[in-house]
């Protein structure tokens, strides 16, 4: 247990004993506070928060995490001198109203939590940023730190006169102040929770426009720093954010709750982005400075919907404790992609959105839920730590696809008529599950307990399959869906689904038949279909309305590695790349297979998310589920197919760019190695084919890998790709070498140097294990169990570490490429040995967990 943390029960009995109403904070980044002492003003800064609330009685806390408590008094009374331990400010009060002020030298974060700073390296100007989820507000000022205790939140901020400073009230103009500083008075919000106030103050260039929403003109803003203005595509940015307004507020039956909404897009941001209440932020990697695939716009657009629908869902009616983060994440997730639908309604061209859900978020929610971890989509916080571990798979995309389920059943104007009621009810306030499925169930008439108990409640995915019988001519005699669960986790489902036959006609497969029926328990007899001629295909949860694995029955996959490129609909294709894949996770399909379907399929695959997808996981068939010796054989027809389908994209196609990456990434013969270098110093190149910086970093983080390209070659690059984003690419490339030196050095820089900013360590996490490199890798098999344990005990300073840091060297840093049926012999007798902690219990056991399904899938196609 980290020391920091915070229990439900710990919660529970601060808000029986205390309400809050209001917070005035001061943070004062001018580094010029006389009474604060020595302090370095690039590291710490100065911080008063006055808090005012109602108590019971009896003793209490305030929550913060600072390096020194200056000042703190009770209704003008000085506190005790001990009364800030365990990063908690103690104090006695009698029942009544009270005032609370707190000074204190607060660090600014290098690992983006609490207050952020960034000096960007092209120009020096300084950018901070918070970022406050889970319980980070205490990082920033003194409060009490859970999500059920909501006040009014008034911030003020001195800080040099240029730059710009935003925060969850409307931007305000400074008044001046001497040597330079201004000082930014903001006006309070409604009450909200601690988590989503924010703070936004460097040279941040913004952009300007107003909304005309149901109640009222709405200014918007989207924000970035000097160095990517060049690259913020504002425009584009702001016609989504408004047509999600459109969408929200007409399905939501409630105006936008806050009084303005900016979007900052920050560096070394360690999420998607945060949705901060009016005031959300970015990661600033989604602005591209180099030419990327639609896919890549269009998840941008998901991400800004999802923050979108945070204002009303997690905002303005918030979660009572960590319990229902699912439910603020799922429905957020589900909304986001609800919403993009509701904008392609309109004509605006694109993908169909649960296409992608279904190649990208689903697949990640599938993986989660058949690890040893997987949990119930309403998980049991106990604390900080367990929530920490539960943004996951599960929490967003299982629980997303539980909510379309719900949909499916309930139907979807019952569905929103019940979330509309919902958000009248609770305005401003904090609910628990409960308080949703009581609005779904009045509103739908049904009685909605079974689906809770079997969703969210229980753990795991089932599978289905079609279990038929024909006639000579080809009719079913019989058709039913059986369903089956695992061992751990025997849950079978009651599942709305439809079933769709799939035939030839003018060399496409297309439709021919569809029926939408309720199964449960083992066996669901289909009697509507029965009389109907055996398709080409059969496609178990047509339209993806359920959560279940689907199995192929032998005529159905052979008509999909045969043709799949012949079905019209993404959404039926999104299908049938899960079901391989899910079939050859699972041992039942050949990776020589899967990577044959891919290779036939992706080349004419028109939803890019679906391309970028099958690419990767073709790329884990050869390196992770195919025997060692067979791997170099699969990976050069790989390279091959891959070169034939690059000659044929489109010059300057999403297509061309995602196959070159993907053959960039499959380089190990002289012959590939020697076309990449090639392509590096402008030579040879396809026509269309832009080697821009992004691309160049990816073909000499390969090179790097290869032992081709070495310190020399990442020094020129960093020195032609002077920015942040360089230093870290530049990371990951030394990372990437395969000398022992290289390996050596990355691993310090990842284990025992915490002045590694976040995504610097990212990426040299993320590039330290490759495949091919044994010999430099063997002695960290030893170094991981090694660091995992101190991880577990909190020693070597790693009980202050960031969670980020933690789950990046437990998570990025597991020897993978090492992890033959010896070696996991090794790990799980240390791990029955090991006292670990619960977190590094799991993160372990989850890659160990992955490591096993590898070996299964490779000894079994080794038989084949």
């Amino acid at each position: 247990m980290y020391p920091a943390n915070i229990t439900r029960d710990e919660a529970a009995e601060r808000s029986a004993q205390v309400s809050t109403h209001s917070y005035e904070v001061l943070v004062d980044l001018s580094g010029r506070v006389p009474d604060a002492g020595e302090f370095d003003p690039t590291a710490t800064f100065v911080s008063t928060s006055t808090l005012r609330f109602t108590t019971a009685g009896g003793a209490t806390y305030v929550n913060l995490i600072a390096d020194r408590l200056l000042v703190a008094t009770l209704d003008g009374t000085p506190l005790p001198d001990d009364s800030f331990t365990d990063h908690k400010v103690h104090f006695t009060a009698e029942a009544g109203d009270h005032e609370l002020v707190i000074t204190a030298l607060c660090r600014y974060s290098r690992t983006g939590e609490g207050l952020h700073r960034f000096v960007d390296p092209v120009d020096d100007l300084i950018y901070c940023y918070t970022q406050l989820e889970t319980a980070d507000s205490r990082r920033l000022y003194a409060c009490f730190e859970q999500p059920d205790l909501k006040a009014t939140f008034t911030l003020t901020v001195i800080a040099p006169d240029a730059w710009t400073v935003l925060s969850n009230s409307p931007a305000v103009e400074p008044a001046p102040l001497e040597d330079g500083l201004a000082r930014w008075e903001f006006a309070p919000t409604p009450p909200i929770s601690t988590y989503i106030t924010a703070l936004i103050a460097g040279a941040f260039h913004v952009v300007t426009d107003t909304l005309t929403g149901k109640a009222a003109e709405i200014p918007l803003s989207v924000a970035c720093r000097q160095s990517l203005v060049p690259f913020l595509d504002a425009d584009r940015i702001l016609a989504t954010t408004k047509a999600g307004f459109a969408v929200f507020e007409e399905h939501f039956g409630m105006p936008y709750p806050f009084a303005d909404y900016a979007q900052v897009f920050v560096p070394e941001f360690n999420a998607g982005a945060m949705e901060n209440a009016g005031c959300v932020t970015i990661r600033d990697e989604y602005l591209y400075r180099s030419r990327v695939t639609q896919a890549s716009y269009e998840t941008r657009d998901n991400t800004i919907l999802h923050e979108l629908a945070h204002m009303w869902f997690g905002d303005l009616v918030t979660m009572t404790w960590w319990d229902d983060l699912w439910l603020n994440e799922s429905f957020a997730e589900w909304a986001s992609h609800f919403c993009q639908g509701e904008i392609r309604a309109t004509g605006v061209p694109g993908e169909d959105p649960w296409a992608t859900f279904t190649n990208s978020r689903k697949n990640w929610a599938y993986r989660q839920d058949q690890l040893p971890s997987t949990h119930p989509v309403a998980a049991d916080m106990v604390d900080l730590e367990a929530v920490e571990l539960n943004f996951d798979g599960i929490t967003y995309a299982k629980g997303a696809s539980v909510l379309r389920q719900l949909v499916a059943f309930v139907g979807q104007d019952k569905f929103l008529a019940g979330v509309r009621a919902y958000f009248a009810a609770h305005a401003w306030g904090n609910t628990r599950f409960g308080d949703l499925l009581g609005a779904l169930t009045e509103a739908s008439g049904r009685d909605l307990s079974h689906f809770a108990a079997q969703w969210l409640q229980t753990a795991g995915v089932n599978t289905l399959f079609a279990a038929f019988e024909t006639a000579e001519d080809g009719t079913f005699t019989r058709f039913a869906i059986r369903q089956t669960a695992t061992e751990q986790w025997p849950t079978l489902r009651q599942h709305r689904l439809a079933v769709g036959f799939y035939d030839e006609q003018d060399g496409r497969l297309v439709r021919v038949h569809r029926v939408e029926i309720d199964i449960a328990g083992d066996v669901t007899e289909v009697p509507e279909l029965v009389g109907h001629l055996r398709p080409a295909l059969i496609l178990l949860n047509d339209d993806d309305l359920t959560y279940a694995k689907i199995r192929l029955d032998d005529r159905s996959l052979a008509t999909l590695v045969g043709g799949i490129q012949n079905l019209d609909s993404s959404l039926s294709r999104a299908l049938c790349w899960g079901a391989a894949w899910d079939m050859c996770r699972d041992a039942e399909l050949h990776p020589s297979d899967f990577v044959t379907l891919v290779l036939s399929g992706v080349g004419v695959e028109t939803d890019l998310t679906a391309v970028q997808q099958v690419l990767g996981q073709a790329r884990a068939a050869i390196d992770q589920y195919s025997p060692r010796d067979a791997r170099a054989a699969l990976n050069d027809r790989f390279v091959t197919g891959l070169a034939r389908l690059l000659k044929d994209a489109e010059p300057g196609s999403d297509h061309q760019l995602a196959f070159a990456r993907s053959l960039i990434s499959a380089a190990k013969t002289e012959a590939v190695v020697q076309v990449l270098q090639a392509w590096l110093a402008g030579e040879e190149a396809p026509a269309g084919l832009a080697i821009d910086t992004d691309l160049r970093w990816h073909i000499l983080t390969n090179l790097a890998r290869t032992g081709v390209a070495g310190e020399a070659e990442i020094e020129a690059e960093q020195a032609r790709d002077a920015t942040a984003r360089g230093a870290e690419k530049a990371a990951g490339a030394r990372a990437a070498r395969p000398s022992p030196e290289a390996k050596a050095e990355a691993w310090q820089l990842a284990t025992a140097d915490d002045s590694v900013a976040n995504e610097t360590h990212f990426q040299i996490c993320t590039q330290f294990w490759q495949y091919d490199q044994d010999e430099a890798l063997a002695p960290y098999v030893q170094r991981y169990l090694d660091v995992a344990q101190a991880i577990s005990d909190g020693r070597d300073g790693w009980a202050d570490r960031s969670s980020t840091i933690r789950q990046h060297v437990l998570g990025l840093l597991f020897p993978r490429p090492l992890a033959d049926r010896g070696t996991l012999q090794l790990m799980g007798l240390w791990a029955q040995g090991a006292r670990l902690s619960d977190s590094v219990q799991r993160q372990v056991a989850e890659r160990m967990d992955d490591a096993e399904r590898s070996l299964r899938c490779q000894e079994t196609a080794a038989r084949r």
